[in-house]
């Protein structure tokens, strides 16, 4: 009688997050396209990016699916163009893939036609460090006029700090403004329409009226040109200096493409300008709205670069600080969608209320509502004073578990609202991940995918907290996320006020300046409008030698026209204000 053997050893799992088994993978896959690898990243040559990157996406070994940031570095005697992609199902830390090109003519294959969330970050490199993507549909500048002279990212920039006499016409293109001149006629024929977009599959269908929970209704349709309507920069509805240039076959969105760059203030020019430590300021300025949110994701990225560890308590007041922006955020992100669908004040000013509590918090700890400038290297600035804790607690316990139901109740149940947001700019599940979409607008999509959770930083693997997803992924599910993230949020609140421990807020002593070693790190947080990234290069000196943020406002918004195509004009301001962007961020 045969015998039956024993089992075997498990088969030996393959660390999909380790570059150099990934690196392994592509060159049995596409021979001669890794120059080299390490547990940094993976260097690919220039002309089989593309390759590379459409067989990390399509392969079934790896489904590279998600492009988390996109940047490049002005190296002495060449660029280099910086990706980090992950699997958005198996989570952990990204991989980054890099890809050297000499300074003459710089020029790189877009990946626009793999990862769609590509397109802006390409143009923000394009503009600001003037290397060119060979197939990007629409490679023009993102932040800058297109009358600038010069890429202000380069180390061969030396544009003064100081305001000048003649801003900005000093930085004139020497040929004056170079804008074809059928571009700057508006109502011209040959509509430019934003990248991968199907004009034709938007077009309104004869005869046909979609309506509400109801079957299309039949009906004779007006017949009209398309025209393109400017909406902004000048407007309260678009949550700061944004331009939505919008085409319109009657009322019908057929295109929209955001124009912006009205704020940009070249933060990260500044940053490699600064100290470390003197940037931690400067992310308040970010979203204005979740200064202490911005100021952990940046050191995070600090601490993943120095090797540094903050003490417990440190951790759990970060945690604390966190969690409570997040909380504002989003209850201000629900009250300012009902001012842009016509509740003029109400609402936010309901929203309103609870920050100014949760500010008050802040202020007694930072010094500061607003620009916080709390967090350090290796912990915060300064301890919680006396009674504090028995006002966070308060809130926690009490205050934000009722506000939260009232608001759900009043807002989100309102028979109104569904109407406006049910079916409405939908984003479906495969576009999300495909742009890039973080957050809110990604787990609105059916994506569970949470930072916290995927690659744990500070001691968010210790509390209990669930991740909320939406459906359908339109203005309604990304409202009710919110609202579900809202409650989670005073989950963690919760545990970590009962959890707190005594003892040091800060390893080591306080040092104004930091000389972190030699390398290269992307760090990033689970930002209440996203993952906020920071790419940092560090040359040995104080100062970052690259310094580069990953906004999720930013990229968010690249989904826009995905979101919006084939509904009302009517409907564009709530679907942009469903997305929650803070154009300090997008701008930066």
């Amino acid at each position: 009688m045969a015998v039956t053997p024993p089992p075997g050893p498990p088969e030996p799992t393959v660390n999909l997050n380790d570059p150099q088994v990934v690196a392994e993978k592509i060159q049995a896959a596409l021979p001669d396209a890794v120059e080299s690898a390490s547990a940094q990243g993976i260097v690919i040559k220039r002309e089989k990016i593309l390759d590379v990157a459409r067989w990390l996406h399509d392969s079934a070994d790896t489904q590279f699916d998600y492009l988390h940031n996109l940047t490049s570095v002005d190296w002495l005697d060449h660029f280099t163009v910086v990706y980090q992609v992950s699997n958005l199902t198996r989570g952990g830390a990204p991989i980054t893939i890099t890809v050297n090109v000499g300074k003459e003519d710089p020029t790189v294959p877009s990946l626009t036609s793999v990862y769609r969330g590509a397109d802006f970050q390409e143009r923000e490199v394009y503009d600001m460090m003037g290397i060119r993507f060979e197939g990007h549909p629409n490679l023009r500048r993102i932040l800058l006029w297109e009358g600038f002279a010069g890429h202000p990212l380069r180390k061969d920039y030396h544009e003064p700090y100081y305001e000048e006499e003649k801003k900005p016409f000093g930085s004139r293109w020497d040929k004056g403004h170079h804008i074809p001149a059928e571009d700057r006629n508006p109502w011209h024929d040959n509509v430019t329409y934003p990248p991968h977009f199907d004009a034709a599959a938007y077009r309104t269908p004869p005869d046909e009226i979609r309506t509400f929970d109801a079957e299309p209704i039949t009906a004779t349709r007006l017949r009209t040109d398309k025209i393109v309507l400017n909406i902004g920069p000048q407007h309260p509805s678009t949550h700061g200096v944004l331009r939505l240039r919008a085409t319109l076959d009657g009322e019908t969105i057929v295109a929209v493409e955001p124009i912006m760059g009205y704020l940009h203030r070249d933060h990260e020019k500044i940053g490699e300008r600064n100290m470390y430590l003197q940037n931690m300021p400067f992310t308040d300025r970010l979203d204005y709205i979740t200064s202490m949110a911005n100021n952990l994701a940046y050191a995070v990225a600090v601490e993943k670069l120095m090797g540094l560890k903050p003490p417990e308590r440190a951790e759990y007041i970060r945690v604390l600080m966190a969690e409570l922006t997040r909380f504002m955020n989003h209850i201000l992100a629900i009250g300012f969608i009902y001012n842009d669908l016509g509740a003029f004040y109400t609402p936010v000013i309901y929203g309103f209320e609870e920050r100014e509590l949760i500010l008050d918090l802040f202020e007694a700890v930072a010094g500061s509502r607003m620009m916080c400038n709390y967090m350090r290297f290796g912990g915060v600035a300064r301890d919680l004073p006396e009674g504090w804790l028995d006002r966070a607690r308060y809130l926690a316990d009490e205050r934000l578990p009722r506000r939260t139901d009232e608001l759900e109740a009043y807002l989100v149940k309102n028979e109104l609202f569904a109407a406006r947001a049910k079916r409405v700019g939908i984003l479906p599940r495969d576009k999300a991940i495909n742009y890039g979409c973080a957050g809110p607008v990604l787990r609105a999509s059916g994506v569970k995918y949470d930072v916290r959770r995927a690659e744990p930083y500070s001691i968010y693997d210790r509390f209990d907290f669930d991740i909320p997803t939406g459906t359908l992924g339109d203005i309604y599910d990304r409202v009710t996320v919110r609202i579900a993230e809202m409650r989670e949020s005073i989950k963690i609140l919760k545990q970590v006020i009962q959890q707190m421990p005594a003892g040091e807020i800060q390893t080591g002593k306080k040092n104004y300046q930091v000389r972190p070693p030699k390398g290269a790190v992307y760090g990033r947080a689970e930002n209440p409008k996203g993952e906020l990234g920071f790419y940092l290069v560090s040359d040995g000196s104080p100062n970052p030698y690259r310094y580069h943020v990953r906004s999720p406002s930013f990229i968010n918004l690249g989904a826009l026209n995905e979101m919006a195509a084939g509904n009302k004009i009517a409907d564009l301001v709530a679907i942009l204000g469903s997305v929650d962007i803070t154009m300090g961020e997008v701008d930066r």
